[in-house]
């Protein structure tokens, strides 16, 4: 025993060298139907943005902008105004001073210079300067700058051109001042020239006084526009988050739950469109359902029937043969009913999948509706009901149409007539020319129906409070033949009792 133990952990020992070997003289084969797949990377989820805050940003946003554009333009405009009087002012001044001094002779210029100074009387807000025809000051109503240079493109400017110059420039000292400078010219030579300067500094306070106020004002209405802008953002979202919860609710199955309207503006007509869905949703879940329960009791029904009365028949428990005529009668009427049934979810099927087609020839439309009395008049007098016809007192012209579709139409409006009106006994069948259209009427004495429920009669799957057999896609159908043939179908409640529907055609040519 020991000597195999030994053997066998020698074999286990030995067992991934010879692995080693196989995988390094030759590649190992992969199986790829176990080649692991990379899977995508998921992709991470966007980020949501709140509706409530970009709308305030954008407000706010455009607030800021529209304030600076305004702020902007208008101490530019401000600015622009105050330079633009002194540079008037200040140009009518050299003007007048230089057509002064062109009066007086070169040896009197400076007395007359002199005296002009002394009398200036704005010399505290503006500096009068005399200067030489090479731009040295001769006098100045500030005496720190005489016998200077001034270098200044206005001076040059009217030196070279003869005439007054205005510029706006920087002073030694820093500041922004405007400057209007006239030759003096005697005869057609520039002997000197007058220069009136002004500082801009009040002009400048001014502007940052006005703008101090603006930045108030700007602030003031930024703060409003965000209080307004916010109020207004709840006023809208709040309908919204409400919506959006109740369509949750709708999508999560609570058909039928009904919002509050508030207010009658768009929030208020959205709020009537979901209420309206989510009833129409409710209206068509509940009548689907019915559908199904219906349908399956309908079909079951005669199955039962066929289906116990031949096994009955089958195994001989019956052998009177007015009892095997009995109970084949059963099975064929059992099964004519049946094969309705079935022909009305083929329409249904048809109509749902765009299926729905006519086959459209000439027809006699008093002709058709006849056809139909006639059949079910002796059905009628089976049953004690009482079908009276009243035929169209005028001829009607030939229309285009399907004479198949239009039968169907009438035969299901009687049969309708029957099983909902029949306990009123009689039933009244109608033509007339209305206009452009031929109108037919079939009225039963039954009672009627509820007036909350007129508004449904025609939708798939409908029955209502009614408890006849059907699968209550009947109309559905009559109505969509009727509006194939460019007609109406209406249906309401009679005067007197009972119901009464009427279908309308056109009578020209084109009618399909």
């Amino acid at each position: 025993m020991d000597r195999e133990r030994e053997q066998e952990r020698r074999g286990k020992e030995q067992e991934p060298r010879g692995r080693a070997r196989v995988h390094r003289g030759k590649k190992p084969r992969i199986d790829q139907a176990h080649t692991p797949v990379e899977e995508p990377a998921a992709q991470a989820p966007k980020r949501r943005v709140s509706l409530r805050r970009r709308w305030l940003f954008t407000a706010l946003a455009v607030t800021f902008f529209g304030l600076a554009l305004v702020i902007g333009t208008l101490l530019a405009a401000v600015y622009t105004y105050y330079t633009s009087y002194i540079q008037a002012d200040l140009e009518s001044r050299a003007q007048t001073a230089a057509g002064v001094f062109r009066n007086y002779t070169e040896s009197t210029y400076l007395s007359a210079a002199r005296q002009f100074i002394n009398q200036f009387e704005s010399k505290n807000v503006i500096e009068v300067q005399f200067l030489t025809a090479g731009g040295r000051v001769l006098m100045s109503s500030n005496m720190v700058i005489t016998g200077a240079s001034v270098d200044s493109g206005d001076v040059s400017a009217a030196i070279s051109a003869q005439q007054v110059q205005v510029a706006i420039a920087q002073s030694p000292a820093g500041e922004n001042v405007v400057s209007a400078s006239a030759p003096v010219v005697y005869g057609r030579t520039v002997v000197g020239v007058v220069r009136f300067v002004t500082s801009l500094r009040e002009v400048e306070r001014q502007m940052i006084r006005l703008m101090v106020i603006c930045l108030i004002a700007a602030a003031f209405v930024f703060a409003v526009v965000g209080v307004a802008a916010s109020l207004f953002i709840k006023s809208v979202l709040d309908p919204v988050i409400r919506v959006t919860e109740t369509a949750k609710r709708i999508a999560a199955g609570s058909y039928g739950v009904q919002m509050e309207k508030r207010a009658n503006d768009e929030m208020g007509e959205l709020v009537d469109a979901i209420n309206d869905m989510s009833t129409k949703i409710d209206l068509a879940e509940r009548t689907q359902s019915e559908f199904i329960s219906s349908v399956s009791h309908e079909l079951r029904t005669p199955l039962t029937a066929i289906n116990g009365w031949a096994e009955t028949l089958f195994n001989g428990e019956v052998r009177d043969a007015a009892d095997v005529k009995k109970g084949m009668g059963i099975i064929v009427s059992e099964a004519q009913r049946l094969t309705r049934m079935v022909e009305e979810l083929l329409e249904f099927s048809r109509m749902e999948t765009g299926r729905f087609s006519l086959s459209v020839e000439p027809i006699d439309l008093q002709a058709e509706l006849e056809d139909a009395v006639y059949t079910y008049q002796e059905f009628f007098r089976r049953k004690g009901l009482e079908l009276v016809y009243t035929p169209c007192p005028e001829e009607l012209p030939i229309i285009n149409g399907d004479p198949e579709r239009l039968r169907q139409v009438f035969c299901n409006l009687l049969d309708n007539a029957d099983k909902h009106g029949g306990s009123g006994g009689r039933v009244d069948v109608s033509m007339e020319r209305e206009a452009e259209y031929a109108a037919i009427h079939i009225r039963d004495y039954g009672h009627g129906v509820p007036e909350d429920e007129l508004p449904y009669i025609k939708y798939k799957f409908y029955k209502g409070s009614s408890r006849a057999r059907g699968s209550g896609i009947g109309l559905a159908v009559v109505d969509e033949i009727v509006a194939a043939h460019n007609g109406t179908l209406e249906i309401g409640n009679a005067e007197g009792g009972g119901c009464v529907v009427t279908v309308r055609l056109p009578l020209h040519e084109d009618t399909v």
